[in-house]
């Protein structure tokens, strides 16, 4: 069974790798997210940035999973457990995870020695002024998302498919930000225009 997602949930994704730890063990080491770096342009318009601290209240008190494909019957560890430990460092937000000793565990194992699983993506939401989005000044047209604050981090999760498939949250959250400031947007527009007119003549 999959992962429903919840109405205001977003993923993203980042790479991961299995390691060693002193005793032999494995564990599952990396970051779910890196700070102060752009994402990839998402939807064909915009860029994200996560700020540091972005994470430092949800992990206080959210009690997260890890889960092998956002699946909720492959869980690999657990915050309040012990199995999964996450924390803020100054690259992002650092994960570890100790894989259990099952099916799913092995398996993910093994497909991480191989190379076929790599990257780990993971579930949050944002409430009210948890981000805040800027035109590009390059004249892309293009946005930028900064987020300050991660509102509930529900799972982090190594992927088969590391794309940006569940951007819908976000995209409504542009569309309503493109819809308030487009008359202040074509207002610049006319008054260039204008501009331009009176030039020529």
């Amino acid at each position: 069974m999959k992962k429903p997602i919840l109405p205001n949930e977003e993923r993203r994704s980042i790479k991961i790798e299995l390691r060693a730890q002193e005793d032999g063990s494995p564990t599952i080491k990396g970051h779910a997210a890196v700070f102060n770096s752009a994402s990839e342009l998402l939807n064909g318009d915009f860029r994200e940035i996560i700020l540091p601290g972005a994470f430092t209240d949800c992990l206080k008190t959210d009690d997260v999973r890890a889960l092998f494909n956002h699946n909720p019957d492959n869980i690999l560890g657990r915050t309040s457990a012990g199995t999964l430990r996450l924390s803020e460092d100054e690259t992002g937000l650092a994960i570890e995870i100790d894989p259990p000793e099952t099916t799913c565990g092995h398996d993910l194992q093994i497909s991480m020695k191989r190379g076929d699983i790599k990257e780990m993506s993971f579930g949050f939401s944002i409430g009210e002024g948890g981000d805040e989005w800027t035109r590009d000044p390059d004249g892309s047209g293009n946005w930028t998302r900064t987020i300050s604050k991660i509102e509930r981090l529900y799972d982090v999760s190594p992927v088969t498919y590391p794309a940006y498939p569940e951007t819908d949250c976000a995209i409504r959250s542009l569309d309503k930000i493109k819809a308030e400031r487009m008359p202040i947007y074509n207002d610049l527009e006319a008054r260039k225009m204008r501009l331009q007119m009176e030039a020529v003549l």
